[in-house]
């Protein structure tokens, strides 16, 4: 394993509380809960199924003893379906294991008809709700980030590169919440829509078969960071045979231009989508990892775990 050495600045400011959402009792503890993005049907929808509906599934802590981080994950899939239990509900049970709170995205995408913008859209709404949220499920509304694995990485990326910091006239008060993640967690990342080395079919099922040469750029999001971009910790197996380590590469090297905190692990092994890695011998110590990369940064409290 090659380790990067991270960069430890921080220089965001605090939103501030935001006024409580009420919320049903039975949202608060206990079994996860799931909500639509848009309940009275999402904008651009095809229809009125499952996969017109985008939803969150919220997974909460036991306890509530601090005001703590939450956490939006995109599944990957390749924007044509969601791995939604080893990328999915797997993850946000893990982030619980340490106090945090993980919300599964269901985006919409290609399999139901969806290509850009759609899944930023989303996601973009996804982060606005949990942060419109921050105070009754107990979590601090500058703490509150993105993680995505494969095309999911890719849209945890986007949003980290295409982000709204609230539109104060929307007539949705949700839609005047900041959607700017405080930090990205992104594993075998799809960062690039270029040649040679992005992942073919994620770019065919978000941009078409024959994108305009100015969105295949607007989409490389090595290409869009900027000194707002969102801290990022990222990791990627150099032997991954489906979505090029070069993806990972080009993000953190572009963060590290732009002075945002970034820290990179490159596994000499690492299959695609190995999930938690628990039965993948080197990665199974990313989790760890990251525990300790969000407690170091102040994403979470309490004392600092020793890395394996």
């Amino acid at each position: 394993m090659t380790r990067f050495d991270a960069v430890t600045r921080r220089g965001l400011s605090s939103v501030g509380w935001l006024a409580p959402v009420l919320l049903c009792s039975c949202c608060l503890a206990g079994e996860p809960t799931s909500e639509l993005l848009w309940p009275a049907g999402a904008p651009g929808a095809k229809g009125t199924g499952p996969g017109d509906r985008p939803s969150l599934t919220y997974y909460l802590p036991a306890e509530h003893k601090t005001l703590g981080a939450a956490v939006v994950i995109c599944p990957g899939g390749g924007y044509g379906h969601l791995a939604t239990d080893h990328e999915g509900d797997q993850i946000a049970r893990w982030l619980n294991s340490f106090g945090v709170t993980g919300v599964v995205l269901r985006y919409r995408h290609n399999a139901d008809g969806y290509q850009h913008p759609i899944p930023l859209q989303d996601a973009q709404r996804a982060l606005s709700m949990v942060r419109s949220k921050a105070e009754p499920f107990h979590v601090h509304p500058d703490r509150i980030g993105i993680l995505g694995f494969s095309a999911g990485g890719h849209l945890a990326s986007t949003l980290g590169t295409h982000f709204h910091k609230g539109q104060p006239d929307a007539s949705d008060p949700i839609d005047r919440v900041s959607c700017r993640p405080d930090f990205m967690i992104l594993v075998y990342p799809v960062i690039t829509m270029t040649d040679p080395f992005t992942h073919q079919g994620s770019r065919k099922n978000l941009l078409g078969d024959n994108p305009d040469p100015k969105l295949i750029e607007a989409m490389s999001n090595e290409k869009q960071v900027t000194s707002e971009t969102p801290p990022a910790f990222l990791i990627h197996g150099e032997t991954d045979p489906a979505v090029p380590v070069e993806n990972s590469l080009y993000f953190y090297t572009a963060l590290r231009k732009a002075g945002v905190p970034a820290e990179l692990h490159l596994f000499r092994q690492g299959k695609h989508g190995f999930g938690l890695g628990a039965n993948d011998g080197e990665v199974s110590v990313w989790p760890k990892l990251c525990e300790q990369w969000m407690r170091t940064m102040g994403w979470i409290e309490g004392p600092a775990l020793n890395k394996p």
